[in-house]
């Protein structure tokens, strides 16, 4: 228990860091540019605590559910003073505007890298060259699964050991299909039961044929009914090779690497992320939360606290990495009051005064925000009642990766 409850604080303090994080890339990109940073905060809610470091004040409040880094004149709307002006972000520059706000997505995605990076030294990463199919770990007898879920007692050798498998056995080919993950074993045994098995086997470098007799014994299916299916009694998993630990330089284009398809996986993620919104509510009045439902930072760290008591460190720092890679592409979505939605307006007022003087018509400055207020307020109001329904489908039904 102690091991869970520090893996969900130590989860919920990397999702603070992760947030205090991308608001100081906005803080230091507006610096650099030269703009007026007059709070940084992380939270919402009641102030808790702050202190004043020359024009900017820093703090935190009572929420730890976000934060924000205040710059004068983000908008036209926004008064700035006339010590401000020379300062305000609405004065400078369109490329500068979208560096600033681009700077939490750029802080995210550093974070991400950082972290697959540090996993790649120190536990290592998916080694992409490594030979896709599993190995033999161990043969043991085939026994029948009980209603419990627990297995009824079984005693001799069992099919797989009598055929001749052994122990870091290459498993190759079973019944003609390629194999590349233990399961393409499991499920193609599973829909012999009674019958004999072609297997080819790689041992100390040379092919090896075998046939194995499939044993039938029950097993509960997805709706809890024994049924009967293969086994052989094998149990399998990765080659040796399937994970590589790499050194500070060799180590840089394998997370780059790899951290190109967590961007993959978490485009795809996004995209789908609507559809399983209706899923989360049921899951609230007692249907089933799928595994890769939607979470609040409240699941997140749950999940993060089971890690941690399984030891699972290396999945601990991926769902790490892979929130702040969620965090920099959910704010690129280019509508307001996400970071994308100020980028998008700051890109059409350059399109718009740029067909201005195409047309000799002087340009019109900064967008006019109130107009734009309805959509905002609109998309703030949903994003909020989505993260409350998230929260509390956590709390009442949360994902449960381990059972």
């Amino acid at each position: 228990m102690g091991a869970y409850i520090l893996g969900v604080l130590l989860f919920a303090l990397g999702i603070a860091v992760t947030i205090a994080l991308h608001e100081w890339g906005h803080l230091t990109a507006a610096r650099a540019c030269g703009m007026r940073v007059r709070r940084y905060f992380i939270g919402f809610g009641p102030r808790v605590w702050s202190f004043r470091r020359g024009t900017t004040e820093y703090g935190l409040k009572a929420v730890p559910l976000g934060g924000f880094c205040e710059i004068a004149g983000m908008t036209a709307q926004d008064e700035v003073t006339a010590e401000e002006a020379p300062h305000a972000m609405v004065n400078k520059p369109w490329w500068q505007r979208i560096i600033v706000l681009l700077g939490g997505v750029i802080m995210n995605v550093l974070i991400g890298f950082i972290i697959i990076y540090g996993v790649g030294l120190s536990n290592g990463l998916p080694n992409p060259d490594a030979d896709p199919a599993p190995v033999a770990l161990e043969t043991v007898c085939a026994a029948d699964q009980l209603p419990d879920g627990s297995l009824a007692r079984c005693s001799g050798e069992g099919p797989a050991a009598a055929a001749g498998i052994q122990p870091g056995d290459r498993v190759r080919v079973v019944e003609g299909q390629q194999i590349t993950s233990f399961g393409q074993v499991r499920d193609i045994v599973m829909a012999h039961p009674g019958e004999r098995v072609s297997v080819e086997v790689e041992r100390n470098g040379q092919p090896l044929t075998l046939h194995i007799d499939v044993q039938s014994v029950q097993r509960l299916d997805a709706d809890g009914t024994l049924r009967e299916v293969g086994a052989i009694g094998l149990t399998g998993g990765t080659g040796p090779d399937a994970v590589k630990k790499y050194g500070p330089i060799e180590g840089i284009g394998p997370a780059l690497r790899f951290s190109g398809q967590f961007f993959d996986a978490t485009v795809k993620g996004l995209l789908s992320l609507p559809g399983k919104v209706p899923g989360v509510v049921a899951s609230i009045f007692g249907a089933e939360r799928a595994v890769d439902s939607p979470m609040s930072v409240v699941g997140a760290s749950r999940v993060g606290g089971e890690m941690a008591e399984r030891s699972m460190w290396t999945m601990f720092w991926m769902m790490l990495a892979n929130l702040n890679f969620f965090l920099a592409l959910f704010n690129l979505v280019p509508l307001p009051p996400l970071d994308g939605g100020h980028i998008a307006v700051v890109l059409w007022e350059k399109l718009r005064d740029g067909v201005r003087r195409m047309r000799g018509l002087p340009a019109l400055g900064p967008a006019d925000y109130t107009r734009l207020m309805p959509l905002t307020m609109t998309i703030a109001a949903l994003l909020v009642s989505l993260g409350v329904v998230v929260i509390v489908a956590d709390v009442v039904n949360p994902v449960r990766l381990f059972g």
